[in-house]
Parts: structure tokens; C-alpha cells; sequence
């Protein structure tokens, strides 16, 4: 057999002896599995984005986003989409908050779309400071109402979508045991500011 040291350099010859003897490289820890956010943690973020845009801005609704692959918890979502407006500007944005990359159009963390006209009409915005509970406080307190409803129904999937409406001075969280609203039969509002029941809703 050949002398190694001599068909290699000298480094080069010591690294391959000495490959086979130490110990196999420690594998890296995998990342944490992806956990769902309350409504109130998706909106700051998204908030705070929005705000780089038009330092005027108030939110139209936000709405919960069921992904698959990652785990259901009360009160929490996935995803969520904002609608922000800027009276200023007369325009509003969409934001989308991921904790995951869904899509070619659901982005891992904060994505804005492009700035379309907007003006004040039967859809009113609010200040963020109007939203005080967040999702998961919301749900514990309709929950409260649809006790009943809820246990009819195991595992059913739960939405939350938060804005005004027609008929209620202070923005809402709408509970929603269902896909959306129009697929639901059994919804509760619940006041974000204080965290009291408004009305149930079928």
C-alpha cells in the first residue's frame, strides 16, 4: 500500500485518519412547531406596519384565519387579516399576519397589500384603544352564552372577526361557532372594550 503522506498533502492526510474517531456531530435542535396568537397579539404587529404607511390609521375589521397544520387553541388563530384605513389618505390596506407560510398569498408573518380607495361610509373604523380584550377573553365570555350550543356541536370550528356595527356604538368581537358567518347558525358579540355580552346572534 502507498504511504498516504505521501499521495496527500500532510493536513489533508491527518484529517481523514482522524474522521473515523470523533464523535458524529450533534444533530441541531428542530424549530418549536408553529403555535396559533390571540387576535389583540396579530393586530399590534399588523398595526404597527400599517402605521409606516399612514401614521393616521384606524382599523376597519380584523378577521381569524383556520390554517392546517397547526394546532387549534381557544380564543387563537393561525392567521389573521386587518383592514386598516387612513381618512388622510382616503385609502385602505390589508394586512395579513401568519405564523406559518400558507401560501403564495398568506406570507409568515406581516404582509401588506397594495393601498385601494376608500371613504367613509356604513362601515366604521375605530382606534386601536378601542380594543381592549382580546380574542380568547372574548371567547371565554360567549362561550359563557352558547355553553348549550357548544356541547351540541363538539369540535366545531370556532371564527372571530372584530369591527363595528349598525347597531352597537363600540366595536365588537363576533364569536362565530362556524367557517364563516354566512355558514354559521350560532354567533355571540361581545363588547372589546369591556369584555361584556352585547347579543347572540342566529
Amino acid at each position: 500500500m502507498r504511504n498516504l503522506s505521501r499521495t496527500w498533502p500532510p493536513v489533508l492526510a491527518a484529517a481523514l485518519l482522524m474522521a473515523g474517531c470523533g464523535e458524529p456531530p450533534k444533530k441541531a435542535e428542530g424549530e418549536k412547531p408553529p403555535e396559533p396568537v390571540t387576535g389583540l397579539h396579530a393586530l399590534f404587529q399588523m398595526f404597527g406596519a400599517a402605521r409606516s404607511w399612514a401614521p393616521d390609521v384606524q382599523v376597519l375589521h380584523m378577521s381569524s384565519l383556520h390554517l392546517s397544520g397547526v394546532p387549534t387553541r381557544p380564543g387563537k388563530a393561525a392567521g389573521w387579516q386587518a383592514t386598516f384605513v387612513s381618512p388622510s389618505l382616503q385609502q385602505a390596506r390589508d394586512y395579513t399576519f401568519s405564523v406559518v407560510e400558507a401560501s403564495m398569498s398568506l406570507h409568515k408573518g406581516i404582509f401588506p397589500d397594495a393601498p385601494r380607495g376608500w371613504r367613509a361610509g356604513s362601515d366604521r373604523p375605530f382606534l386601536i384603544a378601542g380594543a381592549r380584550k382580546d380574542s380568547d377573553e372574548a371567547y371565554q365570555a360567549a362561550l359563557k352564552k352558547a355553553a348549550e350550543y357548544d356541547k351540541q356541536h363538539p369540535g366545531m370550528t370556532v371564527s372571530y372577526l372584530l369591527g363595528m356595527n349598525s347597531t352597537y356604538p363600540d366595536a365588537t368581537w363576533r364569536v362565530v361557532w362556524g367557517e364563516s358567518v354566512s355558514s354559521s347558525s350560532f354567533s355571540v358579540l361581545i363588547d372589546a372594550a369591556s369584555g361584556a355580552f352585547v347579543e347572540t346572534l342566529r
